[in-house]
């Protein structure tokens, strides 16, 4: 993203005071100019407006890309991290984001109700793989005609990238950012098997941009 765009995004996020805390602003002003999760999952929902349910939404930054963007469908964000919510939710009300909402959801407990498209980003290598399969299994049948499955995913695969994916993610879990460490690192061969089991037509391609990560891009839609 540019960084011109990712500037005004970040905006959203300072502090009503000088004083406070700038470090929203400051991590997502980078985070949006360097990392290619954003135009790569705008351009996976480029084309549907079925309503967008973001599991593990974070500081909701998808909405944001997404508005700037011009893509108008409705959008739900729910996250475990009660504080990153509340901060979402400042930022929406700030810049008066029309239908987006936000709310804490542990998905390890519970599933919001919804039809539509679903993203699911960097949150599957957090869950087992009996979870992982459990959650996929039931965002599948969330997916309305025209709407798509998006997931950003590590993968496992023996590379030097997963090796800088997984001291990354715990790294984020020590300094506080994440909730939990990783569990499980999914394989392309996995989910392959669960999304194409179930009837979806799926394309999976490497999201890595200029980070050393191994970061990949799955979409799935219904035939």
């Amino acid at each position: 993203m540019p960084r011109e765009q990712a500037t005004v995004i970040a905006r959203a996020f300072l502090p009503p005071y000088r004083v406070l805390n700038r470090w929203d602003y400051h991590y997502i002003r980078s985070k949006l100019s360097t990392d290619p999760l954003y135009p790569g999952v705008l351009g996976a929902l480029r084309g549907s407006t079925a309503p967008l349910l973001d599991l593990g939404c974070g500081l909701g930054l998808l909405a944001h890309a997404l508005r700037h963007d011009g893509q108008s469908m409705p959008y739900h964000g729910v996250d475990n991290d009660a504080d990153k919510i509340a901060r979402a939710t400042a930022a929406a009300d700030r810049t008066e984001m029309a239908s987006t909402r936000f709310a804490y959801v542990d998905l390890a407990h519970h599933l919001p109700e919804h039809a539509g498209s679903v993203a699911i980003l960097d949150v599957l290598q957090y869950l087992p793989a009996p979870a992982q399969r459990h959650l996929l299994e039931n965002v599948i049948a969330m997916l309305t005609p025209g709407a798509r499955l998006v997931i950003r995913t590590g993968l496992v695969d023996g590379s030097r990238r997963g090796l800088v994916s997984r001291i990354g993610d715990r790294a984020a879990n020590l300094i506080g950012w994440m909730q939990s460490t990783p569990r499980c690192y999914p394989s392309a061969e996995d989910l392959r098997a669960i999304l194409e089991g179930a009837g979806l037509q799926m394309a999976i391609e490497p999201l890595w941009g200029r980070t050393p990560f191994n970061n990949w891009l799955v979409v799935a839609q219904r035939d």
